[in-house]
Order: structure tokens, then C-alpha cells, then sequence
């Protein structure tokens, strides 16, 4: 039986390819969102949380199980999944891991940090194809184990 996908939806590009990719796994997914970004796709179950902040987080924690697959680009978000043996992975196919997460734990502390003093950070650079097939591809191996 496959893994279920939880995806955290706020802001996230791949949703498309998410839900075509559990539907021909034969894979539950579910689309977990606030009221300000609600986002129906066939295939889907949609599950709709206040427009506060981190609610649809938490509401993912609270519903994830050991061995989903948890797509976010949230690092706290994949921290907390881990925890929960859960299998996140980011919306470029970067999965997150026990050796991974702390470093990027760290660095978004310190980005965290320069804004708040003040400094500026370059924002993301626009999506690419190859980070759309990375994607699918990272998926595409958790979905077959």
C-alpha cells in the first residue's frame, strides 16, 4: 500500500504534480491549507484551517503518521515530521533528513536574525524545469518503496 502525501499548500508551486503523481500510485493525498489560499484539486481530499499563523502546520502534525510523505518548504515543519518518522521532502526534491535538518534549522535562524537587525537577503530565483523534475523524481522514489 502506498505511503499517504500531506501537503502543505501555502506557497507551494507543486501541487499539480503532487496530486497526478499520487493518483497513479493509487496514493491518498491531501491538501491541507489556510482560509486565505484554499486550493481544490480532483484526487484530493482538501482540509481547510484558520488564517493563523502556523495552523495548517500544526494541523499536519497532528495528522501525520510514520511513513507519509510530507511535502513542505517549511524547515520547522519538516523537523516536527521527522520526528513523526515521516518522509518530508522539499518542493525542489530535496528530502529532508536526520542529517540534513539541523544545518538548515541553523541557517534559517540566521537569516531569521539579519532581517530582524535589518539586513536584506536575496528572495528565491524563479522555479526552474529541472527543479520541477527533481521534484517529481524524489517523489516518484518515495511513492515506489
Amino acid at each position: 500500500m502506498p505511503p499517504r502525501i500531506l501537503i502543505d499548500a501555502d506557497g507551494c508551486p507543486v501541487v499539480n504534480q503532487t496530486v497526478a503523481l499520487a493518483g497513479e500510485f493509487g496514493a491518498e493525498c491531501f491538501i491541507l491549507c489556510d482560509t486565505s489560499h484554499q486550493i481544490e484539486k480532483p484526487g484530493a481530499k482538501t482540509m481547510v484551517f484558520s488564517k493563523g499563523a502556523d495552523s495548517v502546520d500544526f494541523a499536519l502534525v497532528n495528522l501525520v503518521k510514520t511513513g507519509d510523505i510530507v511535502v513542505t518548504q517549511d524547515y520547522g515543519l519538516a523537523a516536527m515530521c521527522l520526528a513523526r518518522n515521516a518522509k518530508p521532502i522539499s518542493q525542489n526534491g530535496m528530502e529532508y533528513t536526520a542529517g540534513n535538518i539541523d544545518s538548515l534549522l541553523l541557517a534559517r535562524h540566521t537569516a531569521k536574525k539579519i532581517r530582524s537587525g535589518g539586513g536584506r537577503l536575496k528572495g528565491p530565483k524563479k522555479r526552474t524545469p529541472e527543479q520541477d523534475a527533481a521534484f517529481i523524481e524524489k517523489l516518484t522514489d518515495l511513492l515506489k518503496v
